[in-house]
């Protein structure tokens, strides 16, 4: 054996003692959600190109359709990945999960205004 000469359970009991250490009341700090964070990101993407495409059509007066378009498809593709990734960090185990519940939260908010927006213009 290299090292200090440790049996197994011995470095398994010294293990679960630094463990215990960073804990508080027993319980393991829990690190946030990746994919929820990612979820997250989307969303402020999804959000942002909504807040930055309505403020284009407010000050070209209506001018720029494509443009327009094209940003409200790519917002809707940013929402739609970021349900995805909410969901899929909310698969995740031993995780806080606040950071996927707000970018779902968010996403499907975008979601509502973008067909709030499509059905207004009808």
């Amino acid at each position: 054996m290299f090292g200090k000469g440790k049996s197994a359970e011995e470095r398994m009991r010294e293990k679960e003692r630094k463990k215990r250490g960073t804990r508080r009341y027993g319980q393991a700090n829990l690190k946030h959600s990746h994919m929820g964070i990612y979820s997250c990101w989307f969303a402020v993407g999804s959000f942002s190109l909504l807040l930055v495409s309505i403020l284009i059509a407010f000050f070209m007066q209506g001018e720029t359709g494509g443009f327009i378009g094209g940003f409200g498809i790519l917002s809707i593709v940013f929402a739609i990945l970021g349900i995805r990734a909410a969901v899929k960090g909310l698969r995740e185990r031993e995780r806080n999960y606040i950071t996927c519940k707000i970018g779902m939260t968010v996403s499907i908010i975008v979601l509502i205004g973008l067909l709030v927006i499509f059905i207004g213009g009808f």
